[in-house]
Order: C-alpha cells, then sequence, then structure tokens
C-alpha cells in the first residue's frame, strides 16, 4: 500500500515541474480558467462539462507527456542529432494538433451561448 501512495508522490513531483517550468502548460492553464469560468457564466449542460473537462485533461496529459519526451531526448542526447530534434518536433505537433482541436471544440461548446447572449434584447 505504501508503493501505491508513493506513486501520487512522484506524481505531484513531475506534476509541479512541469507546472513550474514549462511555460506552454502555464497557458494552457489559463486557457482551462478562462474556459472553466465561461462554462459556469452561461451554464453549460453538464455533457458539455464532460466534453470540456476531458478536453482540458488531455490537453494537459499530452503537453505533459511531451515535457517528458522531451527530457528523455535531453538525457539520451547531450549534443544536437537530427533525429533528436525530429523527435521533440513531433512530440511538440501532437500538442499542438490537439490544441487546434480543443479550440474547435471550444469553439462549438460556446457558439451559441455567446450568439445567445449578444443578440438577446
Amino acid at each position: 500500500m505504501g508503493r501505491f501512495f508513493r506513486s501520487f508522490k512522484y506524481a505531484s513531483h513531475g506534476l509541479r515541474y512541469v507546472f513550474l517550468e514549462e511555460q506552454n502548460i502555464r497557458l494552457h492553464l489559463l486557457a482551462a480558467v478562462i474556459a472553466i469560468v465561461m462554462a459556469f457564466v452561461f451554464s453549460i449542460p453538464l455533457v458539455h462539462w464532460m466534453i470540456l473537462i476531458m478536453v482540458i485533461g488531455g490537453i494537459f496529459a499530452l503537453e505533459i507527456v511531451n515535457t517528458a519526451l522531451e527530457r528523455l531526448v535531453d538525457l539520451i542526447s547531450d549534443e544536437y542529432h537530427p533525429l533528436a530534434k525530429l523527435a521533440k518536433d513531433i512530440s511538440a505537433a501532437s500538442v499542438f494538433v490537439y490544441s487546434i482541436a480543443a479550440i474547435i471544440i471550444g469553439v462549438l461548446l460556446f457558439y451559441h451561448p455567446i450568439i445567445s447572449l449578444l443578440f438577446s434584447n
């Protein structure tokens, strides 16, 4: 049981590192806070909340995996290598693609509430 609880301790260390050291995840955090505030303001339905939480969790998880891969590549190769650069670029591209999908999902989730607010009497 101790090993189980230590795994949470190790995970929290990794999470703390990523939030303190990685600028991009802090930008994702800002976007997540804005989206959550908007979700409260517009009282979105439960299914939209579920989608929003999945998208936010997905982007954080992907950003964390990207950071881990970048650190692993740095550990393996401390000098420039084209394949190391390519591995890092591809990992970053996965976050970029998911971020675009998250933006599209955000637009779809908030389009009607925003339009209703703007054009209501």
